[in-house]
């Protein structure tokens, strides 16, 4: 019998929130808890471990209960840098190695439940990477990455000073899925204060 693939999650906190006014992203408050509570929330019960990638501020993401890292290439290169750091995070997990690393942002509040399950069948013919999307709009920033991929990105990010999300996945074995947004955007994300209060309406009206 095939065993089920096993999921990370890995939480990209590493941002500089300049339109929000500076500070840590992932603390901001939404209902009263900050915003990474909130995701990992969302992402905990479908992974196997999680990992937070925080540049600032990393002593406050770390009351959260799992383990911080900051970027492992110099200058906030962007999220792909996040994401090279949750593989080779994830290559050296001495709890056992997952085969999958789920990549989510901090300022996503409303992921869905079915998040690692319908990403993780759409690589079922062999794709390397998984990105959601909405309402015709991808979403790089969420997506499934197999660990095989630590190499090739390190070369792309490194190397070649490739920074993009999008220009790195079309040279891969790349799946689009879609969820509807009936309710709302599933994806959607926060990046400046009227933002913020728009997510807190939503909150309190959707619960």
């Amino acid at each position: 019998m095939t065993e089920t693939p096993t999921v990370a999650g890995l939480v990209l906190a590493g941002g500089l929130a300049r339109r929000m006014g500076g500070g840590a992203k992932a603390l901001k408050h939404l209902a009263g808890r900050p915003l990474l509570a909130h995701v990992l929330d969302r992402i905990a019960p479908q992974c196997r471990t999680i990992v937070v990638n925080a540049n600032d501020d990393r002593s406050a993401c770390e009351t959260f209960g799992y383990p911080v890292l900051a970027d492992v290439v110099e200058g906030f290169a962007g999220p792909l840098a996040g994401v090279l750091t949750g593989l080779e995070w994830l290559d050296q997990d001495p709890a056992g190695k997952a085969d999958w690393l789920l990549s989510v942002p901090t300022d996503a509040p409303f992921l869905p439940d079915d998040l690692v399950a319908r990403l993780l069948t759409a690589t079922a013919d062999g794709a390397e990477v998984a990105v959601a999307r909405s309402d015709g709009r991808t979403h790089p920033v969420v997506a499934l990455w197999h660990r095989a991929l630590l190499l090739p990105l390190r070369t792309a990010l490194v190397a070649q000073d490739i920074r993009k999300i999008d220009r790195f996945t079309a040279g891969r074995r790349t799946v689009h899925v879609d969820w509807p947004t009936t309710g709302g955007d599933p994806f959607l994300n926060i990046n400046t204060p009227e933002e913020l209060a728009a997510a807190e309406i939503r909150f309190n009206t959707a619960t």
